[in-house]
């Protein structure tokens, strides 16, 4: 077909051109009359061959359409071609014409053969439209076959001839040529055999699916897009012309004029919501198809999953850890900054995303690497755990910066490998510093006699010494590490099987509140008679720690002297009573001797002699010295047996000191050693018995009596410091020895052996009763003072109180 019509394209060509130059020349040879049957013959001529050209073209089944010139790519996109051909073929032609929108014959044509599907002399698909446009613009031939949605074929063939484009289209209907050699194959034989079923299973779809025709006007819905749009039924929707959104009309538009399908994914409302759509627009015959999904929920789950990848990446970026992830392809795709600064990566080198054998020969290059005999061979053996199946194993490198690396490795669900690098160096350390010194602690703890035992607050047992198997009477390895606290005590419940007490210990240990989280104490009196005490003390850590201390000397030292100590107690008791046993029975001799003696001095009996006068004398001053003894003796008796009772109430501080002066100043005439008194009159009067008082007084005159010769001095003085009252003694005799100071005021000792040494203890006894305290300050050669603080208002009972202290002048 496309040689005989090149050549009538060409005859009419000719014959066009013939008659133009015949026309010409009648013009310019208008003068010329006598070669005008010449032209005439030639007219005839070509007017015969153009009449045999319309003929031609008139015959041909086609249409033929010319464009005079070559299209540029700012030419419209259809031209405007000349088009030639009968009037049947021309009308033919139009039927496909009803999605057109120009006005042209031809154009129409044009527009809508161009949206019908369309196979090249290779078999492959493609559209009317693109292939005319390179024949324009390029000269480039084709020859098509166009398939109808009627199933009719249209032949289409494009050439250049010169400067001209030339189409040729044929309609096989027309020329009643039944295509019988075009087979519809696989699908389209189906969908051709059965097509009610094809669309009822588009109309079943999940999915809004809908076609539009070239013009863009919808011309069928299934049920969803019908929902999504709110129509009532397909006529509405196709009257209303209902299509999706401007996007999806702006889809199909393009998919029609590229031949290819569009494809995006956007928001749209559907039913009065917002969705996410993933809309495919495909070129079909006479227009354009559709679908579109409803994703939102793919696309909420998506960015969702998107934004929880983020915050795992964040967070995997604030670990301490490095972490690195290496696709299925061996690639870096992920990293942390401690990854990054852990082996001081060029970021640079990371952002190329290098692959895992890349990685290691960088490091080995920057010797970073742990040190191996045969590197290729060991990074081999790195690079094939990708094919690994089983679990990955955990390695340490130790780097030649010191730094002890701990790599643990698992599948990646991309297919690639997850990488932890843990700097473990501290770690190490510590652990290596906690070893030494648990075993520093256990050598020493092996050197304490006391037991001592640590459990964790699992109830574990974390460390024991030797001395406590010893004292339980273990077997060498009854004892392992973390053996349980119920086992330790079954091994120890043969000496002591009281099972409340050691769940006592039990609670110390695994009880984590604060309130049993206290030291506890306690005694164990065990089977063999031996007796343990024992502590528990919580530790910082967690634990607790068990001290044992066998105490069965102790306990027997500690009876020895109780019962030592109910002897004395027994003694002092005889004592007493034999001391006021024998006061009782020497008061009545003593007495019919103190009779006798003063009738003899009274001169009852007669006259006596200054001899006998002498010694009637000394017979009194001894029965006296001897009655104030026994008087003494009774008073510390009754003293030590808490009999002695405090009259309390006032009394003049001066008087009775004064008073107590006058009663010794006998005695200080006889030995010539004057009693000085230094007191203020108005110093007042304090809570005290007076009695007890004025026996303080004398017995301490007494005592500084019997320690002063000619010539010394007694001085007696009292003070008033807020409400203690200082009572003082002093005498400038020979004083008193320095061990005899701390004796002074026991019972019974004297440092003269003229006295038998009760009156400083009485002094103290009754001052402390008072509720106030003795001091006596001494050298040899320089005298004694003895001062009693007694309060203004002696208490009841109880002990003294501390001394005060003097106010600064």
């Amino acid at each position: 077909m496309d040689g005989g019509f090149a050549s009538l394209l060409v005859a009419a060509g000719s014959a066009a051109i013939a008659m133009a130059s015949l026309l010409w020349a009648l013009r310019v040879t208008d003068g010329a009359r006598g070669s005008i049957e010449v032209w005439k013959t030639r007219v005839r001529e070509l007017e015969d061959k153009v009449a045999w050209a319309d003929a031609v073209f008139g015959a041909f089944p086609g249409v033929v359409l010319i464009w005079e010139d070559m299209v540029s790519d700012g030419d419209a996109e259809w031209g405007k071609p000349r088009i030639y051909g009968s009037p049947l073929a021309l009308a033919s032609l139009l039927r496909f014409s009803d999605s057109a929108v120009a006005a042209e014959p031809p154009v129409r044509i044009l527009q809508g053969l161009s949206l019908f599907d369309a196979t090249d002399s290779t078999g492959a698909s493609t559209r009317l439209a693109p292939v005319l446009g390179r024949l324009r613009r390029e000269g480039a031939a084709f020859s098509l076959k166009i398939s109808t949605p009627d199933g009719v074929f249209v032949e289409a063939d494009g050439r250049t001839a010169g400067a001209r484009a030339v189409v040729w289209l044929l309609d096989a209907g027309v020329r009643g040529v039944e295509d019988s050699g075009i087979r519809v194959e696989g699908g389209r034989e189906v969908i051709a055999r059965d097509p009610t079923a094809f669309l009822e299973m588009w109309n079943a779809a999940p999915f809004m699916a809908w076609r539009v025709n070239g013009a863009l006007k919808l011309e069928w819905a299934n049920p969803d897009y019908l929902d999504a749009l709110e129509a009532k039924s397909l006529d509405q929707a196709i009257t209303r012309n209902l299509l999706l959104d401007q996007g999806a009309t702006d889809l199909a538009r393009k998919a029609i004029d590229t031949g290819e399908a569009q494809e995006e994914t956007r928001s749209a409302i559907v039913k009065g919501e917002r969705r996410i759509l993933r809309i495919r627009v495909s070129p079909v015959a006479g227009g354009a198809a559709g679908i579109a999904l409803d994703v939102t929920d793919s696309e909420v789950a998506r960015d969702l999953l998107s934004s929880q990848q983020r915050a795992h990446d964040e967070t995997l970026d604030h670990l301490a850890e490095g972490i690195a992830v290496f696709d299925a392809q061996k690639r870096l795709m992920f990293h942390n900054r401690a990854f990054e600064q852990m082996w001081n990566l060029d970021p640079a080198f990371l952002q190329d995303r290098p692959a895992h054998a890349a990685w290691l020969d960088y490091l080995k290059e920057k010797r970073k690497l742990p040190a191996h005999a045969n590197y290729a061979e060991w990074r081999a053996r790195e690079l094939a755990l990708y094919q690994e199946v089983s679990d990955m194993p955990q390695d340490f490198w130790v780097l030649p910066d010191g730094r002890m690396l701990r790599i643990a490795r698992q599948r990646h669900p991309s297919g690639g490998l997850l990488l932890i690098f843990s700097d473990i160096t501290n770690e190490v350390s510590l652990k290596s510093s906690y070893d030494a010194l648990l075993q520093t602690q256990k050598a020493a703890l092996d050197k304490l006699h006391e037991a001592v035992v640590v459990f964790g607050l699992d109830g574990r047992l974390k460390l024991h010494n030797a001395a406590f198997s010893t004292m339980w009477k273990l077997e060498q390895g009854a004892l392992e590490d973390d053996m349980a606290y119920d086992k330790v005590v079954a091994a120890c419940e043969k000496l002591f099987h009281d099972k409340a007490e050691w769940a006592k210990v039990r609670a110390r240990i695994t009880d984590p509140s604060p309130e049993a989280r206290t030291e506890y104490r306690g005694e164990m009196r065990r089977s063999d008679e031996s007796v343990l005490k024992f502590l528990t003390r919580p530790l910082p850590d967690g634990a607790t720690i068990v001290a044992f201390q066998d105490i069965t000397a102790d306990r027997r030292v500690e009876d020895a002297l109780r019962e030592r100590a109910e002897a004395f107690e027994t003694a002092d008791k005889l004592k007493g009573q034999f001391v006021e046993n024998v006061s009782y029975q020497l008061r009545n001799p003593l007495q019919a001797i103190y009779g006798n003696a003063e009738m003899l001095a009274a001169k009852v009996f007669g006259p006596l002699n200054d001899r006998q006068v002498e010694q009637v004398d000394s017979i009194i001053e001894a029965s006296g010295n001897l009655s104030k003894l026994i008087d003494n003796i009774l008073d510390v008796a009754m003293v030590e047996a808490g009999n002695v009772a405090l009259d309390l109430a006032p009394m003049d501080m001066y008087e009775i000191i004064t008073e107590s002066v006058q009663m010794a100043a006998s005695k200080a005439r006889d030995t010539e050693v004057p009693i000085r008194v230094k007191c203020d009159p108005k110093i007042g009067a304090i809570d005290a018995d007076q009695k007890r008082i004025t026996q303080v007084i004398v017995n301490l005159l007494s005592n500084a009596l019997r320690h002063t010769e000619r010539g010394d001095t007694i001085t007696v003085s009292a003070e008033r410091i807020d409400d203690i009252v200082r009572l003082t003694v002093a005498d400038t005799g020979k004083g008193m020895a320095f061990d005899q100071q701390a004796r002074a005021f026991d019972s019974f000792e004297s440092g003269d052996r003229r006295g038998a040494g009760l009156g400083l203890a009485l002094v103290r006894s009754f001052v402390e009763m008072h509720g106030g305290w003795v001091a006596l300050q001494s050298e040899p050669g320089r005298g004694v003072t003895v001062t009693c603080h007694l309060p203004a208002h002696a208490p009841l009972s109880g002990p003294p109180p501390a001394p005060p202290t003097r106010k600064a002048a």
